[in-house]
């Protein structure tokens, strides 16, 4: 079922975005070579309580911390821990959600440590421009499919693949709500886009193929020819005035 918000529950809802966009600020200082991914877990969790908020991640279908931390080849859903250190040269995304009030926000950022490859600086800078190209779509009228159908488009149209196994999703008192939010696929189809629909749109974007595979730990989720990937995240609103970005900080 998909539950369409009133103006009340979208600004509720921006508050929560605001609380994970300021997370991902305050750690983005953190993005340095030698920094351990445990203690980076830890600083934003001390963030967003701070906030009074709660972090969405932390024991959602068991899992341990709060936020999602991804290097190179890692597509999401990266395991936070005290033997995973930065190093130069890698990408890093940092994925996470907040809950403020009864509702969450959710929000996904991929970082450079140090000095990157201009390959990687590239994927960065599509996938977060595929990211843009499919907010753009979320309007009212529009079908849910438009979306997807403008960050497949541009990110192959670069050379890159999209991942077709993991999909974005609806929010707001659940973590995930329908409808399921594809990155990938022909225009025109799926539901009509109408006032009120609040969704996370989050293109995960490979240097190669599209394949990926989970590791033992059941939450790690790489690439299948161990090439880097990238994930970039935003909760939208869609209103009259067109798409809102919840995660914007505004």
């Amino acid at each position: 079922m998909i539950y369409y918000k009133s103006a009340e529950q979208i600004e509720l809802m921006r508050a929560a975005g605001k609380v994970v966009h300021d997370t991902l600020c305050q750690m983005e200082q953190f993005m340095i070579p030698g920094m351990n991914s445990l203690k980076l877990d830890k600083l934003a969790e001390e963030y967003i309580r701070s906030q009074g908020a709660v972090p969405s991640f932390k024991g959602y279908n068991g899992f341990p911390a709060t936020l999602c931390i991804s290097r190179n080849e890692v597509v999401v859903h990266g395991i936070p821990s005290k033997d995973i250190y930065f190093e130069d040269g890698d990408i890093v995304s940092l994925d996470c959600g907040a809950l403020l009030k009864a509702y969450h926000g959710d929000h996904a950022r991929t970082y450079a440590v140090g000095n990157i490859s201009d390959d990687k600086q590239k994927l960065m800078d599509v996938t977060k421009k595929s990211l843009m190209l499919g907010i753009e779509k979320a309007q009212i009228g529009n079908r849910l499919s438009d979306i997807g159908h403008a960050v497949q488009t541009y990110a192959e149209s670069q050379g890159y693949s999209v991942v077709r196994d993991l999909v974005g999703h609806g929010i707001g008192q659940r973590l995930h709500e329908d409808p399921q939010v594809p990155n990938y696929g022909k225009a025109g189809r799926g539901i009509v886009l109408k006032e009120g629909l609040v969704i996370a749109i989050e293109p995960m974007v490979n240097m190669g193929k599209a394949g990926v595979r989970t590791l033992s730990d059941g939450w790690t989720i790489v690439t299948r020819d161990s090439k880097p990937s990238a994930h970039f995240e935003h909760t939208i609103a869609i209103t009259k005035k067109g798409p809102i970005i919840l995660t914007s900080g505004n």
